[in-house]
């Protein structure tokens, strides 16, 4: 059934058939000439993919994002960050990376970045002369750090799957998230370099504290919705509600661009974005539900359990296998399936949980940005109004450093584990 439903998703994407439908047609192809399977289940799981509590965050993550735009938050935060960096060559592509690792504290999703941090971002961009298709693919791997850096909704289905304290998963996103954002920043500035790409950057950058002034209610969202998490006041999900009526507050009483005929559209375009997201989601539930019934996630498992005798391979193992499921499978599908079946071999392997996790969380994440589920390229697509196809070429240098970052994150624990020492073990 897996390879039945993997030739024919491919048939149909060569059909031009949309990412989602043609998840859902596989997976109906799959139980139409297999049989076994109760049609059903198709609804069911379906339904099932998206009722999760942690999923309630994306609708209004999306629409804090949406809001944040509207009433310009985002516009401030980028402000910010092109004053750090808009100096330099590419500092435009740099300024993306960095509004996305502060938006990220914020969102906890990446196609929330994507939409809230690209429809300012990608549209300069372009003005600027970078090509659309590079804009494109540099938001769609800087919004990558929306479900790296805490809150993170994957990080919380790892830590209710695999037992794993939250708050520790938490605290051991810091430091890969800086190292990945940094790593962006590094590849960015000497890809524009090489390539002759932002050389008018530094035309309308403000001054550092200017605009440190103008987005200080900005800067204030991501230590109220961190301070309230660590400091148990509300979950990462209800820490989405409380970033909407931030922003909200903000951006109505505070900078005062938002007025009550904005508020529909603003609405509209987050019900339309949430539900697209959603029904991926939802068919990706459903495809993941036949490849577990199948029995491919515990193959996966013994195999590795079986034939990998020492920790340094099993790790690269695992990123090899998670980086190709990464690619076929929703990230949180392959969490709550994988999680419990991986961790007990990773422990018997001397591998910390937690570091596991992180590992897991970032190579799934590679997942956004890597056809043909990449729902951060969907995203990024979206607003730029381009074919998936389009962005490829533009994404295979950003996907190698983000795979460079990891394997210094695999072989490297300290870099996830020393905050988590720092502050659990102490």
């Amino acid at each position: 059934m897996p390879t039945v439903m993997l030739v024919s998703m491919i048939i149909f994407f060569a059909f031009s058939v949309p990412i989602a439908v043609s998840i859902g047609f596989a997976s109906v192809t799959g139980i139409q000439i297999f049989g076994g399977v109760p049609m059903l289940v198709i609804p069911k799981e379906m339904y099932s993919a998206v009722d999760k509590f942690a999923l309630g965050a994306i609708p209004f993550f999306i629409l804090a994002g949406n809001v944040m735009e509207t009433g310009g938050i985002s516009g401030r935060l980028v402000n910010f960050a092109k004053s750090i960096v808009g100096g330099l060559q590419g500092g435009l592509g740099m300024t993306c990376v960095i509004t996305c690792m502060i938006f990220a504290a914020v969102s906890g999703s990446g196609p929330a970045t994507t939409f809230a941090i690209g429809a300012i971002l990608i549209p300069a961009l372009v003005k600027h002369g970078y090509p659309v298709n590079f804009a494109a693919a540099l938001q769609a791997t800087s919004a990558e750090l929306g479900v790296i850096i805490p809150p993170s909704i994957p990080m919380i289905l790892y830590g209710v799957s695999a037992e794993v304290s939250i708050g520790e998963m938490f605290i051991a996103g810091f430091g890969p998230g800086v190292l990945i954002g940094g790593g962006l920043l590094l590849f960015v500035w000497c890809w524009c370099k090489f390539r002759g790409y932002g050389k008018n950057d530094h035309l309308g950058r403000m001054r550092f504290t200017q605009s440190t002034k103008e987005a200080a209610f900005a800067l204030m969202m991501p230590v109220i919705i961190l301070g309230g998490i660590y400091g148990g006041v509300f979950t990462p999900t209800e820490a989405s509600v409380v970033a909407v009526f931030y922003a909200l507050f903000v951006g109505m009483a505070v900078y005062r661009e938002i007025r009550l005929k904005d508020l529909f559209p603003i609405f509209r375009k987050s019900v339309i974005s949430s539900a697209v997201i959603m029904f991926i989601i939802a068919n990706a539930g459903l495809f993941s539900y036949l490849i577990t019934r199948a029995g491919v996630p515990e193959a996966i498992g013994d195999f590795l359990k079986a034939n990998l005798n020492s920790s340094a391979m099993f790790l690269l193992g695992i990123n090899v296998s998670l980086f190709v499921i990464g690619m076929f499978i929703e990230t949180s599908s392959s969490i709550i399936v994988l999680a419990p079946i991986l961790v007990p071999v990773a422990m018997k392997f001397g591998v910390d949980p937690v570091h596991f996790g992180i590992i897991m969380v970032v190579n799934l994440a590679c997942g956004m940005i890597t056809p043909p589920f990449g729902v951060n390229l969907f995203a990024a697509c979206t607003v730029a109004k381009i074919s998936v196809d389009e962005i490829v070429r533009e994404l295979i240098p950003f996907v190698l450093t983000v795979l460079v970052c990891l394997m210094l994150i695999t072989y490297f624990p300290q870099i996830s584990l020393f905050l988590r020492d720092l502050l659990y073990r102490s």
